[in-house]
């Protein structure tokens, strides 16, 4: 656990949530007594929610969380915090905690064999035959991915139906599906699997996991997170490799903007010495 000011927490649930409504009433007052900012999404699929506070706020809230009956196994991963990652709370009721629009699936049934970080650490130390397939949307994988990675291009994870086509060429192959936290790879493997997917895995707890346990291996660059931090460095500024390039003028760079002169806008990477002239049709990114 994080032993700074602040800390960071992300977890979700695959369960059925009877009443959602209900349920948001009770969550967002748990979350706002102990003083909690972030987002928490709920649907009858279950939850998603990344919250920060005090340290000594959120050990409460988690020990609070895990004396529901719902909650009671779930998996919380952290980080450290600087008290303005997020700006206020929301808890929201979506049809699904994590946008796919490919349909229902049992989870717990359909979903692919997660692998640990050291499994997958094995993997690589083994030189086997695989690929990562990194379910994130494509700016996320311009800050940072894995050795062997595989990318998409998804301007957002509900286009994944659409690429399966491009993908057909993997079926054949051993894949790890990734995402940051998990639960990306624990739908999407379901609709992988069911369109014929055999040797398909998915990184148990995601990149998130697997950089805590083995920081600055086999994973380059820097994680993207969705508050106002935007990347998290995996290893110290010395040690530190910048895999993102500018837009503009590809030198490294980590600043994320939002380029307006596209519609819907689409977030875009600009160094400081391209912002003067772009500034124009880029916003920093404000995710919460």
């Amino acid at each position: 656990m994080n032993q700074g000011a602040y800390t960071i927490i992300l977890f979700y649930k695959f369960t059925h949530i009877k009443n959602p409504e209900k349920f948001k009433i009770q969550q967002r007052k748990i979350a706002e007594s102990f003083g909690l900012k972030g987002r928490m999404l709920i649907a009858t699929e279950g939850v998603n929610a990344t919250f920060e506070g005090t340290t000594k706020n959120i050990k409460g809230y988690m020990k609070s969380l895990r004396q529901q009956r719902v909650f009671k196994d779930v998996t919380f991963k952290d980080s450290a915090g600087n008290g303005k990652a997020f700006t206020k709370l929301m808890v929201k009721v979506r049809p699904e905690v994590v946008t796919l629009g490919a349909g229902d699936f049992n989870i717990k049934k359909e979903t692919a064999r997660a692998i640990t970080a050291k499994e997958l650490d094995q993997f690589y130390q083994k030189k086997e035959d695989f690929v990562v397939l990194d379910l994130r949307n494509d700016y996320e994988i311009q800050a940072g991915h894995f050795t062997n990675t595989v990318n998409p291009k998804l301007r957002n994870f509900r286009e994944l139906p659409e690429k399966m086509n491009e993908l057909a060429h993997l079926k054949s192959k051993k894949v790890v599906a990734v995402c940051t936290g998990g639960i990306r790879c624990e739908k999407a493997t379901c609709l992988l699997k069911k369109k014929g997917f055999k040797n398909i895995y998915q990184l148990k707890d995601g990149i998130h996991a697997y950089i805590k346990k083995f920081p600055g291996k086999n994973f380059k660059g820097s994680l993207f997170v969705f508050d106002n931090r935007m990347t998290t460095p995996i290893v110290d500024s010395a040690n530190r490799e910048v895999v993102a390039r500018c837009a503009f003028c590809n030198a490294p760079c980590e600043e994320f903007y939002n380029d307006d002169s596209f519609r819907p806008s689409k977030k875009v990477i600009c160094c400081d010495n391209c912002i003067a002239r772009y500034q124009h049709k880029l916003r920093r990114c404000i995710p919460a």
